[in-house]
């Protein structure tokens, strides 16, 4: 896959403050406040960055922690993951594979048959909606 490649100001043209915090700087938006923590539309949910297919919002459920969760993303390739020990705690970091934007962290403390959550803000994400 080619790696979509803009520089810091490119990304502060197309991005709101609050997305160029939370993708390009690892930010976290508070709980219960996000677009997408409660939706439940149809769809797909894209990068907000990019517009690469993350997550099917037939794999989302409410974990009870305020930000949108899925058990799975639509394909694996479209996502990337790396140790994160930014809170003195090992935790899996979630980034998107084409821009690298921060999304959220995947938890293993999610549903069957998967047993993942991943945990994503709602505004690294953009909801595709479907009929």
């Amino acid at each position: 896959m080619n790696k979509l490649q803009r520089s810091e100001d490119e990304w502060h043209e197309i991005l709101t403050p609050e997305e160029f915090k939370v993708t390009r700087r690892k930010g976290t938006e508070r709980p219960f406040t996000g677009e997408y923590w409660d939706a439940k539309e149809p769809g797909t949910y894209t990068c907000k960055s990019c517009g690469q297919p993350l997550f099917d919002a037939n794999d989302k459920y409410d974990s009870g922690t305020g930000w949108p969760s899925f058990a799975k993303p639509v394909d694996a390739h479209n996502i990337a993951t790396r140790s994160d020990y930014s809170l003195f705690v090992r935790r899996t970091e979630v980034l998107c594979s084409k821009c690298d934007a921060h999304l959220g962290h995947v938890f293993e403390d999610g549903p069957d048959p998967t047993g993942t959550r991943f945990c994503i803000n709602s505004v690294a994400l953009k909801l595709k909606e479907t009929d």
